[in-house]
């Protein structure tokens, strides 16, 4: 079974976009931009939340995205993608499709077929989502040596997951990518009372919904728009 991987860019104190949800602040040097290149080469669907998709696909098949990299454009343009919302009847963006009902099964269904890996790019509170379903095999964060202080937070609200780190690779830019796999095992946390550190263990994932008319994407959330 191909696995499906998370990759989100964040900075020293946790934020994956500044207040304004900006990415002005991370860095986009050649080393980058070598490796996005290597990364999409592992795969061959990209899978998105709707806003990070409508900003993906404002840019990629704009003068501005071939400037940035024709490799990268080219490849973001024409690779299968997959983007989860009840609110869009339609994806413009050249190979797209939209999933709106029985998103883990969906997913469970695409990780199942043959081919090469899948990824998320961005796309924070998906990523959440799916990681609370067990559909997330890998965790890449790409840490920039920058603390902006405030903005959004990475997986804000996400139940505890722990993780085993599997590999760290540093760019010369001081950037460090760091790759997790979510582990079963339990994780320590402090009582309030200030005793002895207790072990949560993260719940099983919740199963895929099959026979639920309807049913779609739920973890803590709902639905995505």
């Amino acid at each position: 079974m191909r696995k499906i991987f998370s990759f989100m860019g964040v900075s020293a104190d946790g934020y994956h976009a500044d207040a304004g949800g900006g990415l002005a602040w991370q860095t986009f040097d050649r080393q980058f931009t070598d490796y996005s290149i290597e990364q999409l080469d592992e795969v061959d669907t990209l899978i998105f939340g709707r806003v990070t998709y409508e900003s993906m696909a404002a840019y990629w098949p704009t003068q501005a995205g071939k400037n940035f990299d024709a490799g990268i454009a080219a490849r973001m343009n024409e690779i299968s993608k997959i983007v989860v919302s009840r609110t869009l009847d339609r994806a413009g963006w050249a190979n797209t499709r939209v999933v709106r009902d029985d998103v883990a099964t969906h997913l469970t269904e695409l990780k199942r077929q043959a081919g090469r890996d899948i990824a998320i790019f961005g796309s924070s509170a998906l990523t959440a989502d799916l990681l609370a379903l067990g559909l997330v095999d890998e965790v890449r964060l790409m840490v920039n040596p920058v603390i902006l202080g405030h903005g959004a937070s990475l997986f804000a609200g996400a139940s505890a997951t722990p993780l085993d780190l599997t590999e760290t690779r540093r760019f010369d830019s001081g950037c460090l990518l760091l790759t997790y796999r979510p582990s079963g095992r339990g994780c320590l946390y402090a009582t309030a009372s200030g005793g002895q550190p207790a072990r949560y263990r993260h719940p099983a994932p919740r199963a895929a919904p099959h026979a639920q008319s309807g049913s779609t994407l739920t973890a803590r959330r709902s639905l995505h728009p």
